[in-house]
């Protein structure tokens, strides 16, 4: 479809980031999904966006060693709390073997190094730019004051970054805007080099996951490597009995795409990543990768005791959607026992044959080997992938073992109950595709994001209802706060909606209904979709706690 000319014209001259989504004149959902019905859609929800092809051989599966992240240690704990230093850098890894690809990495290691933290112990990280572009960070899933929670516009900016777009992305003393979107925000709090981020850990034991949040460019910047895990603990999940140690396996899954000469590909609109965000024209409803990494590695083996494991699974992926199932070498499917969800512990146990995953969501699931003969494998497979895509990683059960672990049939009785009548408000937010500065988006309530402009305002300690529709698959997370999924198109939740959570999918012209309690601290946060690209095209939206 070709553009209008004043389009074409404005695109050469670069425009600003809202009109670098107009892709011209009748350009509508379909074109953004590739897809012509919302019905199809809900069949392939890995379909919402378009699916880069690598360019280099792809190794066979189930070669790679899984990789675990390792863990960082505190430079210091003293004064009841555990302070870290963590780079931000430039490096080039060995992802597909023999391949070298360029990377942007805490520590120097995708995914970045773990924090291990105690409930109730502050945790300090000063974060220090080395990047040639400016970097946010945000700890997703914490309950953060605002301050060190990773507004998109609150900027660590490299050494050596021009005065001029110094001021233009945020100014010094906390006045400035936005270079690319030409937006204004007084309240941006911009720092050189290094940024101190206080999280206090005031919060149920939980996998979190920390990533960039930079204005714009938020989805290019996760996509070459810039995220990893914090896990909070308490004792009361360690008195479960739960498997741990060398049986607790964080599993980070994403998808990446790779070059001839082994980079990343990613369709930005520049490549640098510093004046012009956005994605080219195919890749607008979300940027899909033809190999599936777990921990960095490509379709890796792990090799396990026929025992019960605890895997720790994130969806980092920027938009690609995963229904996990277990299959053993003679077709059995065992069970994934879900014992946790974004924001910790399920009251109970919850038994899934089948578990869907949506970008930025955790699952906490227990697997049980016990009954896999030594010499078989399991495969982790996606059932809503195709040819490569398919498989995840495999597990090979390498010995007989005895086993201590359990899943208890009470897990938790610190869950909120919150109720309807406790709700001071309900309020109906839709997401949803759109125009915007003459172009196509992704709206909250028919508006892109504006740092300046307050969306929704709440009193500190009220209980809210809200109404979220969709168009197409919107994995929707909410900053700072843990919710209950109370409704799916006016029926009871599904199964994998139990729990406390903070990113719930949004099916097709679906309508989910959470409830939550915003407590915490008062400030400044967010309510987003985190398929990354449409949260970099507007899909983004601030919630004031006052």
């Amino acid at each position: 479809m070709s553009e209008p000319e004043d389009e074409r014209s404005g695109r050469a001259r670069g425009m600003a980031r809202r009109q670098v989504l107009g892709v011209g004149g009748a350009l509508g959902l379909v074109a953004f999904t590739g897809l012509t019905t919302a019905r199809a859609l809900a069949r392939r929800p890995a379909s919402t966006g378009a699916e880069l092809r690598s360019e280099v051989p792809l190794p066979p599966p189930f070669q790679v060693p899984l990789p675990l992240p390792p863990v960082l240690k505190p430079v210091s704990a003293t004064g009841g709390i555990d302070r870290y230093e963590m780079t931000q850098r430039a490096t080039t890894a060995e992802i597909l073997p023999g391949v070298k690809t360029p990377l942007w990495t805490y520590e120097g290691t995708f995914p970045g190094p773990t924090i291990e933290a105690r409930r109730g112990r502050p945790v300090t990280v000063t974060h220090r730019n080395k990047l040639p572009v400016p970097a946010v960070v945000h700890l997703h899933g914490g309950r953060t004051p605002a301050a060190s929670d990773g507004y998109p516009t609150d900027l660590i900016l490299p050494d050596g970054w021009p005065d001029a777009a110094r001021r233009a992305q945020g100014g010094h003393g906390g006045h400035g805007g936005h270079a690319m979107s030409g937006m204004h925000d007084p309240r941006a709090v911009v720092t050189r080099l290094t940024r101190d981020y206080t999280f206090p850990m005031d919060q149920r034991s939980a996998l979190l996951w920390y990533h960039d949040h930079r204005m714009d460019f938020t989805a290019p910047a996760i996509w070459r490597g810039l995220a990893g895990l914090q896990i909070v603990r308490d004792d009361d999940e360690d008195a479960l009995g739960l498997p741990a140690g060398r049986r607790e396996l964080p599993l980070m899954i994403t998808d990446r795409a790779f070059a001839a000469d082994g980079t990343l590909t990613y369709p930005a609109l520049d490549p640098d990543l510093r004046e012009q965000p956005g994605v080219q024209e195919p890749y607008l409803a979300g940027v899909l990768g033809d190999v599936i990494l777990v921990n960095g590695a490509p379709w890796p083996v792990h090799e396990v005791d026929a025992a019960r494991y605890r895997l720790r699974v994130l969806n980092a992926s920027n938009a690609r959607h995963y229904e996990l199932e277990a299959v053993t070498g003679d077709g059995r499917r065992l069970d994934l026992v879900q014992i946790g969800a974004d924001q910790g512990l399920l009251a109970a146990p919850v038994t899934h044959p089948r578990l869907p995953i949506a970008p930025a969501e955790r699952y906490d699931v227990v697997i049980d080997f016990s009954d896999v003969p030594v010499g078989g494998r399991v495969t982790l497979v996606n059932r809503l992938g195709s040819g490569r895509t398919r498989d995840v990683m495999a597990f090979r059960v390498a010995r007989k073992a005895a086993d201590d672990s359990r899943v208890p049939r009470v897990l938790a009785n610190d869950l909120p109950a919150w109720r309807r009548s406790d709700a001071a408000r309900v309020r109906d937010i839709s997401f949803r595709a759109g125009r915007m500065h003459g172009g196509h988006g992704w709206l909250i309530d028919g508006k892109p994001f504006d740092p300046a402009r307050t969306d929704v305002t709440t009193r500190l300690g009220d209980v809210e209802i809200w109404r979220l529709v969709a168009d197409v698959h919107h994995p929707v997370h909410l900053h700072l706060v843990g919710f209950r999924v109370l409704s799916r198109g006016g029926r009871p939740p599904l199964a994998h909606d139990a729990g406390l959570k903070d990113t719930v999918s949004l099916r097709p012209g679906e309508s989910v209904e959470i409830i939550t309690r915003f407590d915490g601290y008062r400030g400044r946060y967010l309510f987003h979709c985190h398929n990354a690209e449409h949260e970099d095209m507007g899909m983004m939206a601030n919630l004031e706690i006052i």
